[in-house]
């Protein structure tokens, strides 16, 4: 037996402070995801119901376990009781082990899926869908529920006299959810199909609402018990809702957070970052540059919310003096944008955290998949080497834009070009991208390198470095890398230590993250913080507990390599200059003060700086394993052509030395002649 819970936390107040406010400021346009009806996602039974908010026990976020669903019959393994949880996901090829639902093995009314609670339990509805398949068309139409306490003896739900039968799904994807008149108390609960689609067959994904009654003594409950001593505002925000609350960190911390926007989204929201430093406004040289971005699919929620909570925190522990977070903001200028979509976040807020699907709200307004609406810089790359471009007439890094690209008339989202200026404004080193409906981290190449290939592994030059970084967030997340972790879906990540390479997953091309490392400094990977896109807010301290060490731990990484200034003679720093790492065939350029940041692993590099019109400069550089990047600055000076070029631009171009010599030829021509 193991109860799992966090150290406490000192915060003075801080925290009640910002919990109170922000939920007080909000109360205005609060909005509650289970009250919110749908007139598509809703049952239509014929039956008075009282909403009782019971949240969902877990089928889909995994609390509840495979050993706790049964069923009467299968189809076969890959359709059992295990695979009917909401919104699982089918694999491509659907096959014995990860198909897309619990699926009957006969059709007709004396099939039945059933959740053990493991104790007693409020039950007081049930979620459905059909099942997840891109070649199958199967759901139920209606059914039947039924509560027992031993599982011997049952008690349908009825409305009076009669069987209660509830209206369930009309096509396979939308979630349709049923609220029972009146709560029902058991242990067990099972969902009766009644009817279903004539040209399927019965199948469905379910999702249970329930409270635990109490029970101090229940063995399985304080097992699973995760307890967060953070005094934080664990709640979904709207848009509005989020604005006011980073308002109030801000006021909370203003001299370490700095609200601005990137832009706006399609419906003219604005995209609105924090910066947390201890001198917000200002890159600070020598001080590397770090992001967090979340909310690119509006309906992947988690990760917005774990922002909002990240930001929280740093502030409410700054002011508490905890010198962890006190050094990461004083020696780092750490950006968050907690909703790149924010218009798709709000149709799915609307709907609500069960009732969104697997995709309502995923898009921008405009329909485009902002994470994977970036230029394909991986082709012209790729394209240049096989030609043997580089480096006579192309660099290995920063490579452009193409012109089709930034023409007016090209498919890119608005919200898109507002993150490709941000990322070309801001020095960044290192970036991460939290996402939804997985346990893992990605890192590139996102797009296989052979043509027509669905997946294989395609590796940067620094994909060392890629490993080491995902693997620092995969290791410090409470479920990314525990092996006993059963699968989200289809992919066994946990087996992997929790990352995975792009290509090796799915190949997808214009990703964010080969854009960052292919057209800026930046190392950007994926986090995939969770089996549940939008989870009940119920669950969110516990999700925030699963993520909170691995959110500041990845953060921390921004500091290991090696660093410096390229300056000139006089010592002033030379922008654009380019930093080589003998070996590692990707190199990376100083900022505007010339200074650098190179992310390395453990061990000596030969490391050569060169600029435009200067000479170049190597020296060897070692990283340690002690956290902390290098110092490992240069000096470089002009090279002799260029200050040639340089005195002829001082005389506007003109060349200074032939009319010297025309006067030289003319007295010797002169001499000659004897005048």
């Amino acid at each position: 037996m193991t109860t799992t819970t966090t150290t406490s936390h000192s915060f003075h107040g801080h925290g009640r402070n910002i919990v109170k406010t922000a939920n007080k400021k909000a109360e205005k346009t609060k909005k509650s995801p289970l009250k919110t009806p749908n007139s598509i996602s809703e049952g239509e039974g014929h039956y008075s119901a009282i909403k009782h908010e019971c949240p969902p026990m877990g089928l889909e976020t995994l609390k509840i376990d495979d050993f706790q669903l049964h069923a009467s019959t299968t189809k076969r393994y890959g359709l059992g009781a295990h695979r009917g949880r909401l919104n699982i996901q089918a694999g491509l090829y659907e096959d014995d082990l990860y198909d897309g639902a619990w699926c009957a093995g006969r059709d007709d009314p004396l099939q039945w899926f059933e959740v053990d609670a493991r104790r007693l339990t409020k039950f007081t509805g049930v979620i459905t869908q059909g099942r997840s398949s891109l070649w199958s068309s199967d759901w139920v139409t209606s059914y039947k529920v039924m509560v027992s306490n031993d599982s011997h003896t049952w008690i349908t739900l009825k409305n009076s006299s009669e069987d209660l039968i509830f209206s369930a799904n009309r096509e396979k994807e939308i979630p349709v959810r049923n609220i029972f008149p009146a709560p029902v108390i058991g242990r067990y609960i099972r969902v009766n199909p009644r009817s279903w689609f004539n040209s399927g067959n019965i199948c469905m994904r379910v999702e249970i609402l329930g409270c635990p009654m109490s029970d101090p003594n229940n063995y399985y409950h304080r097992r699973n018990e995760v307890i967060t001593t953070d005094n934080l505002d664990f709640r979904h925000h709207s848009y509005k809702e989020m604005r006011q609350l980073m308002k109030v960190v801000n006021e909370m911390c203003p001299n370490i957070t700095r609200i601005y926007n990137i832009g706006k989204s399609h419906s003219g929201l604005k995209l609105y970052a924090i910066e947390i430093s201890d001198n917000p406004g200002e890159h600070e040289a020598g001080e590397p540059e770090f992001r967090y971005t979340a909310g690119a699919h509006g309906n992947e929620v988690l990760g917005r919310e774990l922002l909002l909570l990240l930001m929280q925190f740093m502030c409410q522990e700054y002011l508490s003096g905890n010198r962890r977070i006190r050094r990461l903001v004083e020696e780092t200028r750490i950006h968050l944008l907690p909703s790149v979509n924010p218009d798709g976040y709000e149709k799915a807020f609307e709907v609500g955290s069960e009732l969104s699907g697997w995709s309502l709200g995923r898009w921008s307004n405009d329909g485009i998949d902002i994470h994977h609406n970036f230029p394909d810089l991986n082709s012209i790359l790729w394209e240049a080497e096989a030609k043997k471009w580089i480096p006579r007439k192309m660099f290995n890094h920063h490579v452009p834009i193409p012109e089709w690209y930034l023409s007016k008339n090209a498919s890119v989202a608005v919200e898109t070009r507002a993150l490709i200026a941000w990322m070309e404004k801001m020095p960044f080193v290192l970036g991460g991208n939290l996402q939804g409906g997985e346990l893992v981290v990605t890192f590139p190449y996102d797009k296989t390198r052979s043509q027509g290939v669905s997946r294989e592994p395609t590796p940067t030059p620094d994909d060392h470095v890629f490993r080491w970084l995902a693997f620092s967030y995969a290791s410090t997340h409470r479920l990314m890398t525990d092996a006993s972790q059963r699968v989200c879906h289809t992919e066994a990540f946990a087996k992997e230590d929790g990352t995975i390479n792009g290509a090796s997953w799915h190949t997808a091309a214009g990703s964010m993250n080969d854009f960052s490392y292919l057209h800026t400094n930046c190392f950007e990977l994926s986090m995939y913080v969770g089996c549940d896109k939008f989870p009940h807010e119920s669950e969110l301290p516990e999700e925030w507990e699963n993520n909170r060490e691995s959110l500041l731990v990845f953060m921390e990484q921004v500091h290991r390599g090696i660093k410096g200034v390229v300056r000139d003679l006089q010592g002033r720093g030379i922008a654009n200059a380019i930093i080589s790492v003998e070996g590692i065939g990707h190199d990376i350029r100083t900022a505007a003060d010339g200074d650098y940041w190179r992310l390395l692993n453990p061990g000596e590099y030969r490391v050569t700086a060169r600029a435009e019109g200067y000479s170049f400069a190597s020296k060897k550089c070692e990283v340690g394993y002690e956290m902390g990047a290098t110092r490992c600055d240069f000096v470089i000076g002009r090279t002799n052509l260029s200050r040639i070029k340089e005195i002829m631009e001082k005389f506007n171009k003109q060349p200074i030395r032939l009319p010297i010599r025309q006067l030289q030829a003319r007295r010797s021509r002169a001499r000659r002649l004897g005048t």
